[in-house]
Order: structure tokens, then sequence, then C-alpha cells
């Protein structure tokens, strides 16, 4: 069997790299010319995540991923904080977790190397047809188009081959504006270190301003003790943000600020929004080159709405079928669970291709309402604030919830 896969993001290249492994004939295109030149900071990966990628890669690519990637159980307990930066709760224990978070460009450099020669760069797709034997084949701006016994879309959020499935988008903005950088533990304040700590936080106020600040070490934390394997991008303790908005006209425009008016437009409407000058300094000492801006998509989160075309040689996967908002941090494990479910069923040599990939989506229709409910929640929740009512109920509850969980300690 041959397979061509549209995209070379996580579920791409994950997907493509299983395949090489258990002897398809496969090609993997994208349109980006060198793999590390992507968006996106971090990647967490679960427990489930890890184990559908170890049966997708060689036992080596998983020695240098962990060798580079930071691990959760090493770190504090998350916690929740109010706009004033004070204490309202802990997430769960962690010491138990095998997750790990690593860079995105870590993941998807070492995922390339797991594909080799099979990855075709710099290969925009634009349609899928048929050729004259009545397979389906994948149109290219550069270069000729490419047939196969599959075609599968791992093209993200406007995948060309899930629109041409589902006949329109399938997804649509969620109603978030995010804003991402980076910034160095050693850049705060002691007093700010102290606060933030080696653990991951965040923090809603009124008016559906969010703040998310993630911990990241791949050399403290590293998952895996192996100095001579590592190749993280992240080479020091650091802190990955994320500030979310409401999608307005206001916000909108920020999307066409860089660098350092990006940052400083951020710190504004922050301050507008009555946070405390100390909760803001993790933005202030950002990396102003990290700065930059994206939308919430998001697909249903009903089971039923997700791949809703009849099984064929045709298929897809990742946030081509079920786009994931951030706020839960499992798209891209979400994606690597898509690839392994995926092979499993086209490795079974009693099924017909349609019969795995019908089985394959079904599957996958219940994994992506899994992981789009829990990302949606907190979406929702930041919404919900974006409210005179809602406001309200902030203002009045957060200072009860910190004082609450002072009496707690």
């Amino acid at each position: 069997m041959r397979v061509v896969v549209v995209g070379g993001g996580i579920g791409g290249l994950a997907l493509g790299a299983g395949l090489r492994r258990r002897g398809f004939e496969v090609a993997v295109f994208d349109r980006d010319t060198d793999v590390a030149a992507t968006g996106g900071y971090h990647i967490t990966l679960d427990e489930r995540a890890l184990s559908a990628l170890e049966g997708l890669v060689e036992p080596e690519i998983m020695r240098r991923l962990l060798a580079s990637g930071s691990a959760l159980r090493v770190r504090e307990r998350d916690v929740f904080w109010d706009r004033r930066g004070r204490l309202l709760g802990y997430g769960p224990d962690l010491s138990r977790s095998a997750s790990v978070d690593v860079d995105r460009i870590t993941l998807r450099t070492l995922l390339a190397e797991a594909v080799g020669d099979d990855l075709h760069l710099g290969r925009t797709a634009v349609g899928v047809d048929h050729d004259d034997n009545g397979a389906p084949r994948v149109l290219f701006t550069e270069g000729p188009s490419a047939s196969a016994d599959l075609v599968v879309g791992a093209d993200g959020v406007h995948s060309v081959i899930a629109r041409h499935l589902a006949g329109g988008p399938t997804s649509s903005p969620a109603g978030i504006i995010g804003f991402s950088g980076r910034t160095r533990r050693t850049d705060l304040s002691p007093a700010e270190r102290r606060r933030l700590g080696p653990r991951s936080g965040f923090a809603i106020g009124p008016r559906g301003a969010a703040l998310y600040v993630g911990f990241l070490d791949p050399v403290g934390n590293a998952a895996l003790d192996a100095p001579d394997l590592r190749m993280s991008v992240t080479t020091g303790p650091t802190y990955i943000w994320g500030a979310m908005f409401p999608e307005s006209g206001e916000t909108d425009a920020l999307r066409d600020l860089r660098d350092g008016r990006l940052r400083a437009a951020l710190l504004d409407r922050f301050r507008r929004r009555g946070w405390a000058e100390h909760t803001l300094e993790v933005i202030a000492r950002a990396d102003s080159r990290s700065v930059a801006a994206f939308r919430f998509n998001a697909a249903s989160t009903r089971a039923a709405d997700l791949a809703p075309w009849p099984a064929g040689c045709v298929t897809a996967l990742g946030d081509a079928v079920h786009a994931t908002p951030p706020t839960a941090g499992m798209g891209a494990g979400a994606a690597i669970r898509d690839a392994a479910a995926l092979l499993e069923e086209l490795s079974d040599d009693t099924a017909t291709p349609t019969e795995a990939v019908s089985r394959f989506e079904a599957g996958m229709r219940l994994r992506g309402s899994e992981v789009l409910t829990l990302a949606m929640k907190t979406v929702r929740w930041i919404l919900a604030t974006d409210t005179a009512l809602g406001a309200a109920a902030n203002t009045v509850t957060m200072p009860i919830l910190a004082a609450a969980a002072r009496l707690r300690r």
C-alpha cells in the first residue's frame, strides 16, 4: 500500500515515521522548507501520547526525545492565581506523572529525522482528485501530483484535504485570540521567581483577560539523564506564557503588531483590566522577538460532528479534523494518538483499506471529542468573564477564594 500524507506537522510526521517503520510505502509532503522554522513553543505529551509515539518511532528517537524533554513529575504542583497574584488553589499532584514537555522544534526535528527521505519539503497541496486509475491524487502548486492508495490530510486547522472531504471548513474561530512568548527565569526579579516557582500557573481576570505561565526546563528537569543525547532548544529554566483575550476589533488589531510594540500593547490591555504590575513581569521581561499572536480555532465537541464523511481512500487526522485550542495542552498528543491508531488499523491484514479507515475514524471521533471538551471548558470560562455579570462575579469571588487558600496553607 502506498500512502501519501499531506502535512508535516506533529501528526503527519508521526504517521509518516510509523508507516516507514512498518514497511509501508509512504510520502509526506509539507509546504515548509525547513522543519525547524516552525511556530509554537512547547508541547505536552501525556502517557497515552508517549505510549503511542513509542510504537511509531525507533527506540533511539524516543531516548533523544526524553533526554530533551522536561518531566512534569519533578515540577512543583501547578497553581491558580488571581489578577493580583494571590494564590487560589493547586492543580493535581504530578509526582507520579509520566507526562513530558518538549520544545515543538525539537519534536518536529526528531520526527522529520524518523521519516527520512520520505519527507518532501516545499510542496504546497492545493487540492485532491482522482487519477486515470481512480486512485486519489494530491495536487501541488510546486511539482507533479502524487497518487496513492490512501491519502491522509494532516495539514492542520485550514486543511485542504479535510475541507475537500467535508465540503467546507472543519473548524471555526473559538472566540479567543492568544498571544505567546518566552521569558528566561533568570530575567525575572527574585520575588517573582519565588512566586511563580518551578511550576505552571494560570489566572483569569474580569473581561476575559487570562494568563497562562508554563515552566519548561529540559536540562534541569530532563525526563532522561543523557546529556549526550540532548537536543532541546530551551537550554535553561524558561517560562512559556500565553495571554488570552476575547476576540474583538481591538484584540484583532493587536495581531498586526510585532515584537516590542505587541508586548507593550499586551501590557497595556492587562493594566487597563486591573492586573497587578508584578503579575505582568513575565510579559514585560520576555524576549520581544518571541512574542506572537494566533487565533484559537475549534471543531465541534460532539463526536458525531467530527469527520462527517463516509470512510474511503481519503481521510484526515489531528487538527484537520478536531482542531483544538491549546487550553488543554492535548492537541499534539491527540494527533500522535490518531497516527498510531491509523497505523494499527492499516496493519490489520484481515481488513480492507476502507474498513481500516472506518474503524480509525470512529475512534478518532471519540478521541477528538474528549480533548475538545476539556479545552473548551477553559475557553468558555474565559469568555464567561467578558460580561457585566461575569466580570462582577470574578471581582467578588476571587478575594474570597484567595482568603480561603491562605487559611488552608
